[in-house]
């Protein structure tokens, strides 16, 4: 349900504009001249996809690290987990 909407309205509309961003957690598509040109997104929805892209990349990285025969047992890892996080003992 992205809203799009001409550049002028950030100024003339921006209250009713960051409400749809805040209310549906989707962007509004700002253009210029007919073409596109901006995205406006709450913070909340910014950090989420920023979180959500950041992931992607960590697991990108594993699967990388695995066919390249980089890999270590679950228990090992679990083992180092417990040691940084003062779990020893569990």
């Amino acid at each position: 349900m992205a809203m799009i909407r001409p550049n002028s309205d950030l100024r003339d509309r921006y209250n009713e504009i960051s409400e749809f961003c805040h209310t549906y957690n989707e962007p509004v598509f700002l253009t210029k001249n007919g073409a596109g040109d901006l995205v406006v997104l709450s913070n909340a929805e910014y950090e989420r996809l920023s979180g959500k892209y950041e992931l992607y990349g960590l697991l990108d990285e594993g699967l990388a690290d695995i066919k390249a025969g980089r890999r270590r047992n679950a228990e090992e890892v679990f083992a180092d987990i417990r040691k940084k996080f003062g779990f020893e003992n569990v």
